[in-house]
This record gives structure tokens, C-alpha cells and sequence, in this order.
């Protein structure tokens, strides 16, 4: 019972924060607030913390992989809201063809920018005795012809082209979806929607996980700060937000369009 209570408690609270109106009309502004201005955090920061290691445990399990998180715990929320809500399996799979359209989008933009990076970048060699590279001085790198980027990472080599953050682009894009669908829940909860401990559990795992994403995008700006290319993921990452949430998902609910999170739950 005391469990019950401290999970309805804390639910609860998060659920108005995410509901807020002004969190809902601000939340993208604060998110690219952090993303011009975060890399200043770079004059701060040790370079000895265990954050400035791309080894790290939380980069290498969350990071590499954060899209798959985000389908698994966004994705388990809203297939029991909507169902729970309405026993209505195919309203379930309309919201969760959100997630579809997002990781679609997510995944054709990466391919467009993994080509973009090919198509402008060339392979380098370190000369033997050079600097490594890493917080040192630059290596001294000699030009190598022909090879594709995959040869080159192969070989062992240095490939330069013009990039865009991916890792910036795909942490904003998941910040901003999972505001979106869990902004759905206060408003839920307070027309007396069914709010059993599961429910109650997944909701309070988005939470958590949005916050895991804000506190490794910080991370990222501050300790490996990339300008202009984690600006420009940033900004790619808040435009498809826009295009999905603020754009197409507006059309209203159609064979073309699932609509937005919450539609057909929130009646009374």
C-alpha cells in the first residue's frame, strides 16, 4: 500500500508537469536553448570526469541505441493508454503508427546524412609518430585516394567529410516525442481515465528515460562539443518534431494521418 501510494504520488506529479501548459508550449525552446549554449558548459567541465569517455557505460548502453529505448517504453505506454482506455485495438495501433512515422523519418534522414557525410568527405592516414588524436594535438594526416568511408574506418584511417550530429539529432527528436506523448497523461488522469499500477509504472519509465536523454545531451555538448554539427542535429531534430507534431499529426485523424496523442481517449 505505501508502495501504491508513493507511485500514485509521484506519478501524479509528473503528470502535471508534463500536462503544464507552458511546459508543452516551451519545452522546444528550452531544448534549443541547451543545444546553442550548451557547448559553452565545455570551459567548465573536467576533462578527466568519467562523462568525457566515450567508453562510458551509459554512451555505449543507451546512446548507441536510444531509439530502440524510446519505441520500447513509449511505444508499451501508449499501446495500454489507448487500449485500456477504449478496448479498441485498432485506435491502439493508429497512435502507436506515430511511433512508425517518427522512426521512419529518424531512419531516412540518417541514411540522407550518412550519404551527405560519403559524398563530402575524404580519407586521411596518420603519419607515423604524429599526434593521436583525443585532447592532444591534431595528428598529422596525409590524403588517401579512392577509398569509401568504410574502407578507410576499416583500414584504421581518419575519415573527414561534413557531418551532422546524429547523436544530438536523435536525442532531441526523442525528447521532444516523449514530451508529446506523455504531456497526454494529467489531462487523463483528471477526466478519471484508468490508472492502474502498470500504467502508472510506464509512464513513470518515460520519465525517467526523457530524463536520461536530457542529462546525456548535456553531456555530449559539454564534453564534446562540435560546432556547428550538433547544431545543426539539434536543429534537424526540433524541424521534424515540428513537421510531425506541430504539422501532420494536426491534420486530424484520417487514412493518412494517425492525429494527435490523445485523440480518442480524453472524452468523457
Amino acid at each position: 500500500m505505501v508502495l501504491n501510494a508513493v507511485l500514485v504520488i509521484l506519478t501524479d506529479l509528473a503528470a502535471r508537469l508534463l500536462g503544464n501548459t507552458l511546459f508543452r508550449r516551451h519545452f522546444h525552446l528550452a531544448l534549443s536553448a541547451a543545444v546553442t549554449f550548451g557547448p559553452v558548459l565545455s570551459l567548465w567541465v573536467s576533462r578527466h570526469s568519467v562523462f568525457a569517455k566515450r567508453s562510458h557505460f551509459l554512451y555505449r548502453m543507451f546512446l548507441k541505441s536510444g531509439w530502440g529505448w524510446t519505441c520500447v517504453f513509449v511505444g508499451s505506454f501508449v499501446f495500454l493508454l489507448s487500449f485500456s482506455s477504449r478496448r479498441s485495438l485498432s485506435l491502439s495501433l493508429r497512435h502507436l503508427s506515430r511511433l512508425a512515422a517518427a522512426g521512419g523519418l529518424w531512419f531516412v534522414f540518417c541514411k540522407l546524412l550518412d550519404a551527405l557525410e560519403n559524398a563530402t568527405g575524404s580519407c586521411y592516414e596518420p603519419l607515423p609518430g604524429s599526434p593521436e588524436t583525443g585532447d592532444g594535438p591534431l595528428p598529422l594526416l596525409v590524403l588517401r585516394e579512392g577509398a569509401s568511408k568504410a574502407e578507410c574506418l576499416k583500414a584504421g584511417m581518419l575519415w573527414r567529410g561534413y557531418e551532422v550530429s546524429q547523436d544530438v539529432f536523435l536525442l532531441c527528436l526523442c525528447c521532444l516525442l516523449l514530451a508529446e506523448e506523455t504531456a497526454v497523461f494529467g489531462p487523463y488522469l483528471c477526466r478519471g481515465g484508468v490508472s492502474d499500477a502498470p500504467l502508472r509504472i510506464l509512464f513513470l519509465f518515460c520519465v525517467l528515460l526523457l530524463s536520461l536523454w536530457l542529462f546525456l545531451l548535456v553531456c555530449l555538448l559539454a564534453y564534446f562539443p562540435q560546432f556547428p554539427t550538433q547544431l545543426l542535429g539539434g536543429a534537424l531534430g526540433c524541424l521534424s518534431w515540428r513537421g510531425l507534431y506541430q504539422g501532420w499529426y494536426c491534420q486530424g485523424p484520417c487514412w493518412y494521418c494517425p492525429g494527435r496523442p490523445g485523440f480518442g481517449l480524453l472524452q468523457n
